[in-house]
């Protein structure tokens, strides 16, 4: 079995790669495109319509004798939280890269975040018939931008539209494809005489960049003994599991070429889930940390990692690290402490699914049933219970205030937006009592415009949208005190509370903590978690225009205590003023999202493409020349940059692209009234 995604910036290819896949290994039998709207993988109306993918599909299938489970994931920056929950259930993944683009900025982000997860990867350069096509030129820009080592098993046969076939060089090979048959046959023959001499330099390459890693090969290597191509496949396999080699694979997805190769570089070369490092879990009741061995045998141990709304159903997409999951079974939710029942499970191929009774360690399948389970959760036996690390979030940067335009939609938004919510941890929804208006938070200006196509589409619900607003934060520039005393009596109870604290500002990033500098003789430690609480909940809102307060060390230095009348609500509630009173004083301001840009333009249009950078308030940090186009590279307020994409084509008649993702929060330059 393989548990793989497929990664990559946008428009590199992953979800042609996946369609051919799926069509040489016999899962589909009609070969869908992109551009078309016909891909199986891209199955919902708003990926057709834009030709990208906007949610990470599941599908199976087999090649050779190993069972395959694909995960195709977006490459919009945008929906960066599909690629981040995938690769935590994946144990391998595929990195595609565009031969002219070469390794693009999301590229390098989920290349980044796989790593995070030490997941072994191959790649496959892709787009070696268009104009501008540039195979060493990308191996290089790996090695330079991922810092990894690209180990070549295959060379292109020609380039943009003379390219024909690839080099093998584990076989020493030339594969061409025949066009009749849409690539599902190839032709293997003999190296011409005009490539052998790159062939066996690279296959020399080959050998030593492996021998390097593996003393069975090195002692072949130095001595007489023949190296075959066994012992070579062995020692990629082991070198690329251990994360210190990339095999790099090439071809052309769309005109069919470079497929079947791949294929077999994931069996050969990425992990079975019984290869890879065992996860661990946490008992939480002890906080003992323990080993969740992938076997079916063990206490089934099993992590939700996304859920989805089908027709007002909830499906829970969840991968079986231990154990068996059996429809009907009861299991635990170790997150949220209550047992759960599996009603049935599916195996999932893009948006079409198949009813099984059962499901072992290292399968992804979907479940049907689960009524309180989010993303990140893990499903155990009561007899074991775990929770495994959760998946992590973003935060998102950007909101727009909706309304719904009729009664009747009143009544169905706030369910509509609850289901969206459950789905997409990125997500969030905000009622502003101030305005009487919903705000909705995300993480780019696509990603609410799909949101807001999906409230109409699937739940019928229509709404008038306002304009982009950015996500502020607010900080302090210093330390300052506050005190705030609580004394009041309710339902005939006396309450009182005195705090004082002292609040300071700390590194951009660092977020907030709260210190207790006070004896236990001036207050009891019970109080102190209220305090802590109090303060927590007041940093939720700031005092400059309400938005969350972020990098501040807030410290307990001073508190009353009046035996008789002291309580949690008090403290609490003392604890949220004294905040509010310190903020006030500490010279408080605004943080907005800096986004990291990257500008491909023609060389004519630099000039004008850096001259409304710098009118956007941004800062140019690079220019470099890539197959005749410049990029840029730029650090630009996002609030600056609503409209850009238009702006660019103008400026460019057409030919600029952009790319942007969030960078970090810096001193908002025009704050909003």
């Amino acid at each position: 079995m393989r548990n793989i995604g497929i990664i990559a910036h946008i428009d590199a290819g992953k979800t042609t790669v996946t369609e051919r896949i799926l069509y040489y290994t016999g899962r589909s039998h009609k070969m869908g495109e992109v551009h078309n709207g016909e891909a199986v993988m891209d199955w919902m109306p708003d990926e057709q319509e834009r030709g990208i993918t906007i949610t990470s599909a599941v599908t199976t299938c087999h090649w050779k004798d190993a069972e395959i489970h694909i995960i195709d994931t977006p490459g919009h920056v945008d929906f960066t939280i599909e690629v981040e929950r995938s690769l935590r259930v994946l144990d391998g993944a595929i990195g595609v890269f565009c031969a002219v683009g070469g390794v693009e900025p999301q590229s390098e982000t989920v290349w980044r975040q796989a790593d995070k997860y030490r997941v072994p990867k191959i790649a496959f350069v892709n787009k070696l018939d268009r104009i501008g096509a540039d195979f060493f030129g990308t191996i290089q820009m790996m090695r330079d931008r991922l810092g990894i080592t690209p180990l070549v098993m295959s060379l292109p046969v020609g380039t943009e539209e003379s390219f024909q076939g690839i080099i093998d060089l584990l076989n020493m090979k030339v594969l061409t494809w025949e066009d009749e048959t849409l690539g599902a046959t190839f032709s293997v023959s003999d190296i011409y005489e005009d490539l052998k001499e790159m062939a066996e330099e690279y296959r020399e390459k080959l050998i030593e960049t492996v021998a390097e890693l593996d003393d069975e090969i090195m002692e072949a290597y130095l001595g007489v003994d023949p190296i075959t191509i066994k012992m070579l496949a062995r020692g990629i396999r082991k070198a690329t599991l251990a994360l210190k080699l990339v095999p790099v694979f090439c071809g052309a997805a769309l005109k069919n070429k470079g497929i079947q190769p791949l294929l077999d570089g994931i069996v050969d070369f990425l992990p079975s889930p019984m290869e890879t490092p065992p996860v661990e879990g946490t008992d939480p009741d002890t906080g003992e940390v323990k080993k969740v061995l992938p076997t079916e045998r063990s206490p089934l141990v099993a992590l939700v990692f996304k859920v989805m709304i089908e027709q007002g159903r909830k499906l829970s997409y969840a991968r079986i690290y231990s154990g068996q999951l059996q429809a009907g079974a009861e299991v635990f939710n170790s997150a949220k402490g209550k047992k759960e029942k599996v009603a049935r499970i599916f195996a999932m191929h893009a948006n079409k699914r198949q009813r099984i009774n059962e499901a072992g360690a290292g399968n992804i399948v979907g479940i049907v049933g689960l009524k309180s389970s989010e993303t990140g959760d893990t499903l155990c036996d009561l007899s074991n219970v775990l929770a495994l690390e959760p998946i992590g979030g973003y935060d998102p940067v950007i909101s727009v205030a909706i309304e719904p335009k009729t009664h009747g939609d009143h009544e169905k938004l706030g369910q509509a937006l609850a289901k969206l919510e459950v789905e997409d941890p990125t997500f969030q929804v905000k009622y502003d009592s101030d305005t009487g208006q919903t705000i909705i938070s995300g993480m780019g200006e696509l990603h609410l415009e799909v949101l807001v196509n999906r409230l109409k589409r699937e739940f019928n619900t229509q709404v008038n949208v306002g304009k982009p607003q950015v996500v502020y934060k607010e900080t302090i520039r210093e330390s300052a005190k506050g005190q705030a005393i609580f004394e009041k009596e309710v339902t005939g109870t006396a309450h009182f509370g005195q705090v004082t604290l002292k609040l300071s500002p700390q590194k951009r990033g660092r977020g907030n903590c709260f210190i207790k500098s006070i004896s236990d003789d001036i207050l009891p430690a019970d109080f102190i978690p209220s305090i802590e609480q109090g303060v927590m909940e007041s940093m939720a809102s700031g005092v400059i225009l309400g938005y969350p307060v972020v990098d501040i060390a807030a410290c307990l230095v001073g508190a009353v205590y009046k035996e008789s009348a002291a309580s949690a609500l008090a403290y609490k509630v003392a604890g949220s003023m004294a905040c509010k009173d310190a903020l006030e004083k500490a010279a408080p301001f605004l943080l907005e999202p800096v986004m990291a840009v990257e500008i491909l333009t023609p060389e004519t249009f630099t000039g004008e493409v850096i001259g409304e950078i710098n009118a956007r308030g941004g800062k140019v940090g690079n220019l470099k020349p890539r197959g005749g186009l410049q990029v840029i590279t730029a650090t630009v307020p996002l609030s600056n940059m609503f409209g850009y994409s238009t702006v660019l084509r103008s400026a460019t008649q057409g030919r600029g692209t952009f790319t942007m993702h969030f960078s970090h929060y810096d001193e908002a330059g025009n704050p909003p009234v």
